[in-house]
């Protein structure tokens, strides 16, 4: 932060601060009940009917066809894979490989035909329901809406600048004074918890609103990001009809909304609507690829979940709108059984299952994809996505012990079971890849059998895979596979802003191709890192909670090699292996093959902003809202340029040179400890440094970083600091 900005904050602090002595970070309280659920009883429905009345007609017959589809299809492939392996006589490898097979194509085949219904409706122009207009005039909206942004060591400026751009575009609708905004902190480091005071308090003073803007930091972080959202319902939950739930890195229109907003109110049996958030802002080629594929074949995937999900859609956890008393109602989360760590305790994939209790409850759960104004960002790299994918897929194996769920919709059950097959089926993949390989190893290595039974036969019965039947299970398995990327081309093909956003049909047509190669040579290694994940899981290693890395533009070599190292030599031990067995296994086994030896040129590559820079220059990989910016974007934009050269600094330095800014901290303090409380270890011991301490440099440079939160909570440690000598 330069001298100039930081005199300039000093005083937009200090004119907050002192126009209202009163000061108050957060608005009168609104308790609302929020019962902890039981997954053994039944909830109570408060009369609302079991189908909901929002309930899309026929759409038994979606999901009928969506199954029979999916069936067919795993039928007769594992026909013909039967006579791959199995044509002469059913061994234990082959019905192993067979079983492997049914489940792994059921898996693409059922997502081939959840696409097929997605590819018609986007056709058609479907997407929408509830009465939502993408275009025209606002609906008129009455109900009150709270715009909750939840972070959790987040750099606070880059998150509270996303929040001002919404600010700003809810402000633009005329709607506005609907809306008040809440950023509710878990922050656990003590330089971004001030950080983050700094950036609210610069937000009010820019918007010149401190009536609808409030900061909140727990001290407790109980249960995590569910947690901090729940406590919120309990604390002020009674004064709001919806809520709005975000990510550190969402951003939507104001417009989109105030649509779902009025859906909500003209909607009263619907307890929650989801948005498809576009992936945007991709610098590195990694991140490029992502968004691209958000873009293009998102549409078509998550029009066909809303086309046959209907009423019971599902809820990613941010960019979706609440209604407050459903939530309240139903979606208070236990603990699970105190097993072992990983799927004992706090539910770490919340989503999932509140959207399923909300709905258990007998609220309706809509998506609109086609209502578009709402984006987040990818991570970076390889290395980002599999930290974060670590934790989700921990997560989505707890479902494991939700499932039985009293009362539970069987599509909700489902959606917990697409979960949890998201991680396991890495590990079967891998094991099919492997049971392949021993059945040639028998093919190879298995003598001859002369004699079946007690029949004499003139020739021998030779363990045997018929090449020219798996090329047909190949190009059907490949088919089938990429078929949905085929019917989002086509469908982008019928939308001309997004066919020109994407640089015309052609240059789209490369940039799937482009994005279907690079990420065949990434799935084999994503592949190893999910088996990796859910075996640590299942042998007891908790993933933690960490902050996710948002605008990482470089990974150096040395870090790539220490990572990927492991699959590069595993690539290289199935590369000997498969040549052992014979040259043309080893041809088959190729693109897998291939995308673990290069395992570390390919993630260091992807893992640059270099690359990523020269596919937006030479018209690759580019998106409709890179081509033509929609105005959250340019908002969004325009905020961090102004907070681009502020950074988070020392906690005590930054409050003991901001005079307003330690008022308002002092201010926002929790009450002080009474008799009875339990006693916090890190503030005594920090109180005994902070006496033993002769100057405020030799205290900040002796304190841990859970001593300096403590004393930062406790104004009476705060004054002794503040008299420390410099």
């Amino acid at each position: 932060m330069t001298e100039s900005q930081s005199v300039s904050d000093r005083k937009m602090v200090g004119n907050l601060v002192n126009k209202d002595q009163q000061f108050s970070a957060l608005p009168p309280e609104s308790p609302l009940e929020m019962p902890i659920q039981s997954f053994r009883a039944n909830p109570d429905f408060h009369g609302r009917p079991r189908r909901p009345v929002t309930e899309a007609p026929w759409i038994f017959l979606r999901r009928f066809l969506v199954f029979f589809v999916a069936a067919l299809l795993t039928s007769y492939a594992s026909y013909e894979m039967n006579l791959v392996f199995n044509s002469a006589e059913m061994t234990s490898l082959g019905a192993t490989l067979l079983v492997l097979f049914i489940i792994l194509f059921f898996w693409i085949a059922f997502s081939f035909a959840s696409c097929l219904g997605g590819f018609l409706e986007q056709l058609k122009r479907g997407g929408l329901s509830l009465g939502i207009k993408k275009e025209g005039p606002l609906p008129d909206i009455h109900k009150r809406t709270a715009v909750l942004m939840p972070t959790y060591n987040e750099d606070p400026y880059r998150v509270i600048a996303g929040l001002n751009a919404i600010y700003d575009s809810i402000q633009a609708t005329g709607k506005g004074e609907h809306f008040d905004f809440f950023i509710l902190s878990d922050t656990t480091n003590p330089d971004i918890w001030v950080a983050e005071e700094a950036a609210f308090l610069r937000m009010r003073n820019q918007t010149n609103n401190d009536a609808q803007i409030f900061y909140r930091r727990r001290h407790q972080n109980t249960d995590r990001k569910a947690g901090n959202l729940a406590e919120w319902v309990r604390r002020f939950g009674g004064a709001y009809d919806h809520m709005l739930t975000l990510d550190a890195d969402s951003l939507m229109e104001g417009d989109t909304i105030v649509r779902i907003c009025a859906a909500m109110e003209n909607n009263p049996t619907v307890g929650l609507i989801q948005t498809l958030p576009v992936i945007v802002n991709g610098t590195t080629l990694f991140a490029r690829l992502q968004q691209f594929a958000g873009r293009v074949y998102g549409p078509t995937i998550a029009y066909g979940l809303a086309w046959w999900h209907g009423s019971e859609s599902n809820y990613w956890g941010h960019n979706a709108v609440i209604r407050v008393k459903a939530f309240a109602e139903q979606a208070g989360l236990p603990h699970l059984p105190d097993i072992r760590k990983p799927f004992g305790g706090t539910i770490m994939s919340h989503d999932f299952v509140e959207a399923a209790l909300i709905r258990r409850g007998r609220w309706a759960v809509h998506m609109v994809p086609a209502l578009g104004g709402s984006y987040e960002e990818s991570p970076p790299s390889l290395t980002d996505i599999a930290v974060r994918d670590r934790r989700w897929c921990q997560g989505n194996l707890q479902h494991a012990m939700i499932l039985p769920t009293k009362k539970l919709s069987w599509i909700s059950r489902l959606h917990m079971l697409t979960g949890i097959g998201a991680y396991v089926m890495s590990p079967l993949w891998l094991l099919f890849l492997l049971t392949g390989i021993l059945v040639s190893f028998q093919s190879l290595f298995i003598k001859p059998e002369y004699f079946s039974g007690n029949t004499k036969v003139l020739f021998p019965n030779w363990p045997q895979v018929d090449p020219i039947q798996a090329k047909y299970v190949f190009i059907l398995t490949m088919t089938v596979l990429l078929a949905p990327k085929f019917l989002a081309w086509i469908a982008l093909l019928f939308d001309p802003i997004t066919r020109k956003g994407c640089g015309g049909a052609v240059k789209a047509f490369f940039s799937i191709f482009l994005e279907t190669l690079i990420g065949g040579l990434l799935a084999p290694i994503a592949m190893l890192i999910q088996t990796e994940g859910v075996m640590s899981i299942l042998f007891g290693y908790d993933s933690g909670w960490n902050a996710q890395r948002r605008n990482l533009g470089y990974i150096p070599m040395k870090d790539v090699i220490r990572d990927y190292w492991r699959h590069t030599l595993f690539g290289i031990l199935m590369s000997v292996g498969t040549w052992a067995v014979s040259s043309s296994l080893f041809f088959w086994m190729t693109p897998v093959l291939l995308g673990l030896l290069v395992a570390i040129p390919l993630v260091w590559v992807t893992s640059s902003q270099r690359f990523g820079r020269f596919c937006l220059a030479v018209g690759l990989l580019i998106i409709p809202e890179e081509t033509a910016r929609p105005d959250i974007l340019r908002r969004d934009r325009i905020e961090k340029r102004r907070i681009m050269d502020f950074r988070v600094q020392e906690a005590f330095r930054t409050l003991l040179n901001e005079p307003e800014l330690w008022k308002a901290h002092i201010a926002m303090l929790p009450p002080p400890r009474k008799k009875g409380d339990l006693i916090n270890h890190n503030l005594l011991v920090g109180q005994i440094k902070l006496q033993e301490a002769h100057d405020q440099n030799e205290l900040i440079n002796h304190l841990t970083g859970a001593e300096k939160m403590a004393i930062l909570t406790d104004k009476r440690s705060l004054e002794q600091l503040h008299h420390l000598p410099v």
